[in-house]
């Protein structure tokens, strides 16, 4: 599958996770779909909480789904969001997600792709939103 084709079905699956997302208090939904380097897709969205720390993010959703079915190796991420699930403008991941994406990801090659839809969207490696993110090497 080449990289055109990979990011247009990543955005539309990171879309149609965000409609799970379970947002009551922020009414900020977001979908996220996380790539592994074989090529599988797991979904997530955000989860919140009544108590507020207890909530997950979309992306951390995905990766935990992904590396509780055993997988180690990825390769992309696709983040979308808006308010009361309307695509507006692009979702970052914050930092608490790149910390985590730092965990699996090699940060130079690692994409994050942050879409509105299919036609707008922008792609950073992790190394790019996390520059100097603190990962498994720092502690060889």
């Amino acid at each position: 599958m080449d990289s055109a084709l990979q990011t247009a079905a990543l955005i539309v699956q990171a879309m149609q996770a965000m409609k799970q997302a379970y947002a009551p208090y922020s009414h900020f939904s977001v979908g996220a779909a996380l790539m592994t380097t074989e090529g599988k897709i797991y979904c997530g969205c955000n989860i919140e909480n009544a108590a507020y720390t207890p909530t997950n993010c979309a992306e951390r959703t995905a990766f935990f789904k992904a590396v509780s079915e055993g997988e180690r190796s990825f390769r992309a991420i696709c983040i979308v969001g808006g308010k009361d699930g309307i695509l507006t403008d692009y979702t970052a991941p914050c930092g608490v997600c790149r910390q985590v994406m730092m965990e699996f990801c090699n940060p130079d090659t690692f994409r994050i792709i942050l879409a509105v839809d299919q036609k707008q969207y922008k792609t950073f490696t992790l190394r790019e939103l996390f520059p100097l993110g603190f990962g498994p090497d720092n502690l060889l």
